[in-house]
């Protein structure tokens, strides 16, 4: 098996190479991945093994992940666990390769103990990775495999943005061969969701559960409430389809969903904005808001659904507030000032009402970074908020001071709530190296050839970084910071190198818009 394997691991990269992956060595080299995948490893029982185990994973992860380093430690050695743990859950099915959730099989799993309600965060963050068709494989699992055989639906379990983070993935491996292969398939199920969840007034319910957010504050397993999540989800949905359709030609079908994405954020703006809490809440079914605020209610901006003022802006502000969501762990899922948080039960089942998840945490600093990024109304925000978040995020990745993540977590002491249930380990239900490619160090991808970075790096935080071995529009991108020069001895300031070829150089650690050749 091993053998086999080397042979297919050979055969992609001379495959890569045919199509035009350039085989530029690293600039960064692997030392430092080696280092900390010796270490993960030593830490692991490696109960269950799926298609790259232990003994490959550094091997792998050099050809397929982008390398990175910092002055960070936490933030660095996070990354590179993060990467170490995404992988575990690679497995090859019949069906093609597929992510999956819990490490452990898990009773409310479909096949091959695949799991739709993290699909967008596995997305959003594989497609980082040089190798695209383990993704390609995955989306094309859930929308014409996952069902098949199945005695009740799997795709629509639970609530998803998977149009959205198709069109993610596309900006980073451009490919429109698939994307014309599977859009008639993506604008059919999105019909699906209307005709599943769309109420007469235009906006889609969801019980919490199927949000995977089961026992919220403002959830239920049987109402039919309005949630901010799967309307900014299909907010995000119909942006991308318009931008895929029109991508493609098809004007009409791109008109069709503009007009959609138009009509939800009217919506959600209109009917789930709380004037009086400055934030968007769930509408109950019987009518008004829930009337508490939760981190779900930071989702539309991970769509960019908000207007651009003030007003929504303002929502931000409990993200500094100790009686709103900041916990001396982390961000809660729940505002901590209401009287019924973290009040229905811990450990034994699942509680959305305030505890810290990574799910939550990893769309809230998403959010907020697309506050930053594309708006101009940030209210009290900043760079070094997100960082500071971004880095309590990572810190919290910890069990008996060996690396963790898990399920949920206490937000004053960081104890892991499932104990030492095996299936919370290893848990791939939430992004981290996104937000440090995409959003810390601001790679943004675009249709055309330009290469745009926007960094969220607070002024005089580092005086050096290196993200290494990006694949991105198929060419490998380096992108470098060296306040002296004197770190990488490859010149002072801000440095961008595509295929090894330098493309930018610049003295500050600010926004920039370069073309690729």
């Amino acid at each position: 098996m091993i053998n086999t394997r080397k042979f297919i691991a050979t055969a992609t990269l001379s495959i890569l190479t045919i199509t035009g992956f350039a085989q530029q060595k690293p600039i960064l080299g692997t030392e430092k991945l080696k280092k900390y995948v010796d270490y993960f490893n030593s830490t692991d029982t490696e109960a269950v093994k799926n298609y790259i185990p232990n003994s490959e994973a550094f091997k792998w992860l050099a050809d397929q992940a982008p390398l990175f380093e910092c002055p960070d430690s936490v933030l660095e050695q996070n990354y590179y666990y993060r990467w170490w743990t995404y992988r575990k859950h690679l497995v090859k099915t019949p069906e093609g390769f597929i992510f999956t959730e819990f490490i452990e099989p898990v009773k409310h799993a479909g096949k091959y103990n695949s799991i739709s309600c993290a699909l967008g965060h596995h997305i959003y963050e594989g497609r980082w990775l040089k190798d695209n068709s383990y993704l390609k494989d995955y989306i094309k699992f859930w929308l014409y495999h996952a069902d098949v055989g199945q005695t009740k639906q799997r795709f629509h379990q639970f609530s998803s943005w998977v149009d959205d983070a198709v069109y993610q993935n596309y900006l980073v491996k451009p490919d429109q061969g698939f994307l014309k292969e599977i859009l008639p398939a993506l604008d059919k199920d999105y019909g699906k969701w209307e005709s599943e969840r769309q109420l007469k007034n235009g906006l889609f319910w969801q019980n919490d559960v199927k949000d995977g957010m089961e026992e919220s504050i403002s959830g239920s397993r049987k109402d039919q409430n309005q949630r901010p999540t799967i309307n900014s989800y299909m907010y995000g949905n119909a942006v991308a389809l318009d931008k895929i359709a029109e991508l493609l030609g098809d004007k009409l079908l791109a008109g069709k969903y503009k007009n959609k994405a138009t009509a939800i954020k009217k919506l959600v703006q209109d009917s789930l904005w709380n004037t009086s809490a400055s934030f968007f809440e769930t509408r109950k079914a019987k009518g008004g808001s829930a009337e508490v605020r939760e981190a779900i209610g930071f989702t539309p901006w991970d769509f960019n659904l908000p207007d651009d003022n003030a007003n929504y802006a303002k929502a931000w502000d409990q993200l500094l507030d100790t009686a709103g969501f900041k916990a001396p762990w982390g961000l809660t899922t729940a505002e901590r000032r209401n009287p019924t948080f973290r009040t229905r039960g811990t450990g034994h089942s699942c509680e959305w009402d305030g505890a810290l998840w990574p799910f939550a945490s990893s769309q809230t600093l998403k959010g907020l970074a697309n506050l930053l990024t594309n708006y101009k109304k940030h209210g009290k925000m900043n760079a070094n908020i997100f960082y500071q978040e971004l880095h309590q995020y990572a810190a919290s990745h910890v069990k008996n001071g060996k690396p963790y993540i898990g399920e949920y977590q206490d937000e004053k002491t960081g104890e892991w709530l499932k104990g030492d249930n095996p299936r919370s380990s290893f848990y791939n239900h939430s992004t981290f190296n996104d937000l440090i490619i995409n959003d810390l160090i601001g790679l943004k991808p675009r249709q055309d050839n330009v290469l745009e970075i926007f960094p969220l790096i607070p002024k005089n935080q580092w005086d050096w970084f290196m993200l290494d071995n990006v694949s991105y529009h198929g060419k490998i991108v380096t992108i470098l910071w060296d306040k002296t020069g004197t770190k990488y001895n490859r010149g002072k300031g801000l440095l961008v190198f595509v295929d090894g070829k330098e493309i930018y150089n610049g003295k500050d650690l600010k926004p920039l818009k370069v073309k690729m050749d």
